[in-house]
């Protein structure tokens, strides 16, 4: 959730949020952002990402965190980390875009004018097999290079930034372009500098997390450290949003799907399949969803259901139960 979103939001119905209920996403404490909270981490050559997952969760004292997208154990740079339930959202990182800087050797010497041509023959629409050395299935898959700029050649070091899809494999175009120029190619050097709409600003490394975590710790200062881990509805800053009634959320949490009763606010231009985030009227993230009617339907009709829940971020009990339990069901 960003002050943008809330600001282009179309009314549906109004309604007052309990102040006692739930906490604004902005005003999480750090034990709370530590259970629904985001970390952007620098990672650096060397560890796998899983063991810069264990590492966090070693340096903040919390059993659930993960990552998005997997960096290879050599590649350094952007790898956001989910903290307790806001592992759920990261998936949505998986939709946008990543960006790379690569250094590579071509074993020829083309001129630059060859290289530009090679080069567009690999922007938009391409056709990649995985690397031998890879964690999927080496099947031929499209993917999608959405820019792919020369920034310097040295004699037969080529250094690219590439924009792409999420899935490209940057060694293996390395490979295929020299493939096309002959003799061959690899890459030598590689960091991801961009995941969706998280870039290097603002990224912290390990030291740094300790660091203001033993300060928080041990001082009481949290100066550090609140700037470090963010909400995790930063995550989620690109897709539509919903807002709901307070009501409405403890049944969502408990597995009920939406009715348009409980919608208060809707994003404009909404169409039928959109994922969207649903939110507390605080701004926090209850859920992901898939809509099922558009925003004209949604405005014309009073009752049914809106949207197909797809994964559940916010605890149950987090706001008060308002919905009855069926006779057959113990209460």
């Amino acid at each position: 959730m960003t002050l943008k979103q809330l600001q282009n939001l179309v009314k549906i119905d109004e309604d007052v949020t309990n102040p006692e209920n739930g906490t604004y996403y902005d005003k999480r404490t750090i034990e709370q952002l530590l259970e629904y909270g985001l970390v952007l981490i620098d990672k650096p050559p060397g560890p796998t990402s899983h063991e810069v997952v264990a590492w966090a969760k070693r340096i903040l004292e919390i059993p659930k965190a993960g990552h998005s997208g997997t960096l290879d154990p050599q590649v350094s740079g952007v790898l956001p980390l989910g903290l307790g339930e806001g592992t759920k959202a990261l998936g949505v990182l998986l939709l946008g875009p990543k960006e790379y800087h690569a250094l590579g050797r071509l074993h020829s010497l083309p001129s630059k004018e060859k290289l530009e041509k090679i080069l567009d023959l690999f922007r938009g629409e391409i056709f990649q097999k995985p690397p031998q050395r890879s964690a999927v299935v080496r099947q031929t898959r499209t993917r999608t290079i959405y820019e792919l700029e020369l920034l310097e050649q040295k004699e037969r070091l080529v250094l690219l930034r590439v924009l792409c899809e999420a899935g490209t494999y940057i060694r293996k175009l390395y490979y295929d372009m020299g493939e096309l120029l002959g003799p061959g190619g690899s890459m030598i050097e590689l960091r991801r500098s961009r995941v969706h709409q998280f870039n290097e600003d603002n990224l912290v490394t390990m030291h740094e997390l300790a660091d203001a975590y033993a300060t928080w710790k041990e001082n009481n200062d949290d100066t550090k450290l609140i700037k470090i881990i963010r909400p995790v509805e930063e995550t989620l800053s690109e897709i539509k949003s919903v807002i709901i009634r307070d009501s409405a959320i403890d049944s969502m949490c408990h597995g009920a799907q939406l009715a348009i009763p409980g919608i208060l606010e809707i994003s404009p231009y909404l169409e039928k399949g959109d994922l969207v985030g649903i939110y507390s009227q605080k701004g926090e993230i209850v859920a992901l969803a898939e809509s099922l009617l558009s925003e004209n339907e949604i405005k014309d009709q009073t009752k049914g259901y809106a949207f197909q829940t797809k994964r559940i971020i916010m605890k149950p009990n987090t706001y008060p139960k308002n919905w009855r339990t069926s006779p057959t069901q113990k209460e």
